[in-house]
C-alpha cells in the first residue's frame, strides 16, 4: 500500500520489533523526562536481586544473567515514575480541574509526580495543599459518618505491593466491608474464576524453565511486544532452537511475527531478526471459542482415526481416567459442533485449524499463554476453560515443559489476589485474618468493579479510596461511569502521578501521593523492601534506590495505616504503626494469615525469592471433586454476526506507547500510528461493504439493548489486515461505546474485546 496518500500519521512500518528501534525509544525517553543519567541509572537496577521490580508488567525475571532486564515498556514506566517534573502545589495553584479536564491523559501525567497531600477546594475549583493528619482524619471522618461500612469501596491497582495490599484488605475487613474493586476484575477475573473450577487454583503453572523444555508453545489473545516484552527474549529463544509457536489473534502483532533481541550483538550487528510465529491464525475478535472447540474437534477425529488404524490414539487417556472428570460430556459437545458454525464464527478454516492440531498432536509437551484477548470477553471464563480442556486432551498440565500460562498484566496484580484482595473472601482467608488478629471478619460476598460502579450510580455506595491505578477511566462506559464518580460523598486516591479520574471530584476529593518503586522507602527501623509476586508465582523483592520526588511522600504501607489508624482508633487492638515500622513485621503477618508464605522473610531474601505452591502443577487438583473438570462451555450458535452481517465486532488495544490507562507518547510504531490515538482499524472488504475510505470520520454505535445506545464520533478510518467481521481501536477511548452492561456475567470483567458494534462514515 502507498504511504503518500494515507491519513495524517498513519505510515506502513516495516522493521521488526526491538532492535534498534526500541533501543532509540528508551533513549528518547529519557530526554524526554529529563532524567538521563538518574533514568540510566535506574534502568541498570531494575529486575535486579538488589534492585527494585519493574512497575511495568509481570513477566518473571531470568537467573539474572545479563545487567540489562529491562524491555522498552518497562524503561518507559521506570522513567515514566523517576521523571524529574514535579506537579508541586503551585502548579494546582496555577490550574483549576476544570482547565486540567481539558488536558489530554498524556498531559496530565506529563506534568509530573506529586508532591503534596491534596484537597479539592470547589470554592477556587482547585486541588490545595494539606498536611497528612488532616487529610487522614478527613477520611477517617468521612467513613465513620456513613450509615454501613458497606457505603465504602476499596478500590486496588496492580501495581502495589503485597505490604500494602495486605494492610488495605486488612484495613477494609475491619473497618467492617468486603467491597474490593480492583483491577484484576477488569482483565484476568476470567482466569481467577474459571481456573479454579477447573484446576483448582486460579493461577498459572508453568515455570520460566519449563519454557526451555516445551515442545511447542500456544499464545492466544495477547500481544507481548507492548504489553510484555520480556517475554520476547523467551519466546525469542524458543524460536531459535526449534520450537513451534503457534499464535491465535485478530491483529497480526509485529513482535510476534519477528523480533530482534537488543541483548543479541549479531542481531543487533547485522540489522536483522528472528522469526516468532511458526503459525499464525488471525482469529476474528469475538471467535476464540469456536476457534478452541475446532481445534478439540480435530484432535478428537485424529485421535479415532488412529484407533481405527491400529494406532494407541493421540489423547492421553491415563491421564484422563486418573485425574479428571467431565471428559464425556466435553466430547459430546464438541462432537455436536458442527464445523461450519465453527469455521463461521472463528473466521478461520477447518484446514488452518487442522494444521495447529496437528503441531499439537506431535508435541510432547506444550504451553499455551493467553493475556485479555481471551479474558474480556462475555464469555471470557469459558474462553480460559476450554483452554484447559485443550491442554488435559493430551496431560498437558502438571509436567516439566507443560501447562498454562495466563500472562498478567501489572507487575504485582496477582499478588494483591494472593494477599487477600477479593471480594469473595474463602474461608481460609476469614480463618487466617482471626488467628492472626482476633477478630474474624465477615464472610459475605463485596463488590466487583462493575457492582461498585452500579452502587456508586444507584446512591447505595458514597465512598470510594483507590490503591493507586485510575479505575473511572478504566472502567467501560464513561458516559455511566463518570457522572457516578462525581456523586459520591468522598473519593481519596493514593497516586504517584496526577489522572482524570482525579478531576472527577466527589463533595469532598483527596490526592495522597506515595512513593515509587524506584525510590528508598525509610520508616523507623530503617530502609524497607517491598515484594511483589510475578505471573509464574514467584515472590521477590523490591528495594527502590533513589531519592523519593519529595520529602513529603508517603510509602503505601504508611497512607494505608495512618488511614487505618485514624478511622479505626484502637480497633481490634492492630498496631498500625508497629507493623509500619519495619516490614518484615507485616510479613509475618502475611504468613500467619496464609501459610503458603511459610519462612517468608528468609525465603524472600535470598536472591530471586521463592515460588509459591501451585497444587495444580503437581497434579494435585484443589477442586471439590479432588480431580480436574473439564467443563463444557455454551454453544457458539449465538454469535452476533451470525445474527445480523450489518454488524462488526470491535476489539480494543494497547497502543505501543502505552501501559494500561498511561499514555507515554501518542505513537503506535509496530501498527504505523504515529502522533495520533483517534483510529479505527478496518478490514478492506468491511470498509467497502460500508462505502468508507480510509481516511473517513466514523460514527460507531454499540445496542446494549436497553435503549441507552453508545455511539462515539470523528475518529478516522484505517485500513488495517485484520479478519472480516472484526474492527479495532484504543483503550480507554473507545471505551465510550462499550456499555457497563456488556461484561462476562461469571466473572464480572467487562467484555473490551469483543463488543457488537455497527459502523457507518460520519
Amino acid at each position: 500500500m502507498a504511504t503518500k496518500n494515507r491519513p495524517v500519521g498513519i505510515r506502513d512500518y516495516h522493521a521488526a520489533a526491538g532492535g534498534w528501534g526500541a533501543l532509540e525509544a528508551v533513549a528518547r525517553t529519557l530526554k524526554e523526562q529529563q532524567v538521563i543519567a538518574r533514568g540510566v541509572t535506574a534502568l541498570l537496577k531494575a529486575n535486579q536481586p538488589d534492585g527494585f521490580d519493574c512497575p511495568g508488567c509481570a513477566w518473571p525475571d531470568p537467573q539474572h544473567t545479563s545487567s540489562f532486564e529491562f524491555c522498552e515498556n518497562g524503561a518507559k514506566a521506570i522513567t515514566w515514575e523517576s521523571t524529574s517534573k514535579r506537579a508541586t502545589p503551585d502548579f494546582f495553584d496555577r490550574h483549576t480541574v476544570t482547565d486540567l479536564w481539558g488536558w489530554t491523559d498524556y498531559d496530565l501525567e506529563n506534568s509530573g509526580r506529586i508532591t503534596t497531600p491534596l484537597m479539592y477546594d470547589p470554592t477556587v475549583d482547585r486541588y490545595v495543599a494539606i498536611d497528612w493528619d488532616s487529610a487522614f482524619q478527613v477520611v477517617a471522618n468521612a467513613l465513620t459518618r456513613l450509615d454501613s461500612p458497606d457505603q465504602a469501596e476499596f478500590y486496588t491497582s496492580g501495581r502495589a505491593s503485597n505490604e500494602a495490599a495486605f494492610l488495605y484488605q486488612l484495613f477494609a475487613r475491619a473497618y467492617g466491608t468486603n467491597n474490593f474493586p480492583d483491577c484484576s476484575n477488569m482483565c484476568h477475573e476470567p482466569t481467577s474464576v474459571g481456573l479454579p473450577q477447573s484446576i483448582g487454583v486460579g493461577k498459572g503453572t508453568v515455570t520460566l524453565e519449563d519454557f526451555d523444555s516445551a515442545d511447542a508453545i500456544f499464545s492466544f489473545g495477547h500481544n507481548p511486544g507492548t504489553n510484555h516484552p520480556r517475554m520476547m527474549t523467551t519466546l525469542h529463544e524458543a524460536s531459535r532452537r526449534g520450537c513451534p509457536i503457534v499464535v491465535f489473534n485478530p491483529f497480526k502483532e509485529r513482535a510476534l511475527e519477528r523480533f530482534a533481541a537488543p541483548q543479541n550483538p549479531l542481531e543487533m550487528a547485522t540489522f536483522s531478526s528472528t522469526d516468532i510465529a511458526s503459525l499464525y491464525f488471525q482469529v476474528r475478535a469475538g471467535g476464540d471459542l469456536a476457534a478452541l472447540k475446532g481445534l478439540m474437534k480435530s484432535v478428537l477425529e485424529h485421535d479415532a482415526q488412529d484407533i481405527a488404524q491400529g494406532g494407541k490414539g493421540h489423547l492421553d487417556r491415563d491421564f484422563i481416567t486418573e485425574h479428571t472428570n467431565g471428559f464425556d460430556q466435553l466430547r459430546e459437545d464438541i462432537e455436536a459442533t458442527s464445523w461450519n458454525e465453527i469455521t463461521s464464527v472463528s473466521g478461520l478454516s477447518r484446514v488452518d485449524l487442522e494444521s495447529a492440531a496437528k503441531i499439537y498432536i506431535r508435541a510432547e509437551r506444550v504451553i499455551i499463554c493467553y493475556g485479555m484477548g481471551i479474558t474480556q470477553h462475555s464469555n471470557g471464563t469459558a474462553n480460559v476453560q476450554q483452554l484447559v480442556n485443550f491442554l488435559m486432551l493430551r496431560g498437558n498440565l502438571g509436567r516439566t515443559g507443560a501447562g498454562i500460562c495466563p500472562v498478567r498484566g501489572h507487575s504485582n496484580v496477582q499478588g494483591n489476589r494472593t494477599v487477600g484482595i477479593t471480594e469473595i473472601p474463602n474461608a481460609d482467608l476469614i480463618n487466617g485474618i482471626e488467628r492472626a488478629f482476633g477478630f474474624r471478619p465477615k464472610q459475605d460476598k463485596g463488590h466487583g468493579a462493575v457492582e461498585t460502579i452500579k452502587a456508586i450510580a444507584d446512591g447505595r455506595s458514597k465512598a470510594l479510596i483507590c490503591l493507586g491505578g485510575n479505575f473511572a477511566v478504566a472502567m467501560s462506559d464513561p458516559n455511566y461511569v463518570f457522572p457516578a464518580i462525581r456523586k459520591l460523598d468522598i473519593a481519596v486516591h493514593i497516586a504517584t502521578k496526577l489522572n482524570r479520574s482525579h478531576l472527577l471530584t466527589a463533595k469532598t476529593t483527596l490526592i495522597l501521593p506515595c512513593l515509587g518503586r524506584t525510590e528508598i522507602d525509610v520508616q523507623s527501623s530503617g530502609t524497607q523492601s517491598l515484594t511483589v509476586e510475578d505471573s509464574m508465582s514467584v515472590v521477590h523483592a523490591s528495594r527502590g534506590f533513589l531519592k523519593p520526588a519529595s520529602t513529603l511522600l508517603k510509602s503505601e504501607p504508611a497512607i494505608v495505616a495512618g488511614l487505618a489508624k485514624a478511622t479505626l482508633k484502637d480497633r481490634h487492638g492492630i498496631d498500625w504503626d508497629g507493623l509500619v515500622s519495619n516490614y518484615d513485621l507485616i510479613r509475618d503477618k502475611i504468613e500467619a494469615v496464609f501459610p503458603i508464605f511459610f519462612d517468608f522473610n528468609e525465603r524472600v531474601r535470598k536472591p530471586g525469592g521463592f515460588r509459591l505452591r501451585v497444587a495444580a502443577s503437581e497434579r494435585v487438583w484443589e477442586t471439590t471433586s479432588g480431580r480436574a473438570e473439564f467443563v463444557v462451555a455454551c454453544g457458539i450458535h449465538e454469535d452476533p454476526i451470525l445474527k445480523d452481517p450489518n454488524l462488526l465486532v470491535l476489539t480494543t488495544l494497547r497502543s505501543h506507547g502505552q501501559y494500561n490507562t498511561t499514555v507515554y507518547n501518542m505513537d503506535d510504531r509496530y501498527r504505523g500510528v504515529f502522533g495520533r490515538r483517534d483510529v479505527i482499524f478496518m478490514n478492506k472488504d468491511d470498509m467497502e461493504a460500508r462505502g468508507v475510505s480510509e481516511g473517513d470520520r466514523l460514527v460507531i454505535e454499540s445496542d446494549p439493548g436497553d435503549n441507552e445506545r453508545k455511539v462515539l464520533e470523528g475518529f478516522i478510518a484505517v485500513e488495517y489486515p485484520i479478519p472480516r467481521g472484526s474492527i479495532g481501536g484504543y483503550y480507554p477511548e473507545l471505551n465510550v461505546v462499550i456499555p457497563l452492561s456488556t461484561y462476562d456475567k461469571r466473572s464480572g470483567t467487562p467484555a473490551y474485546k469483543g463488543v457488537p458494534v455497527k459502523v457507518r462514515a460520519a
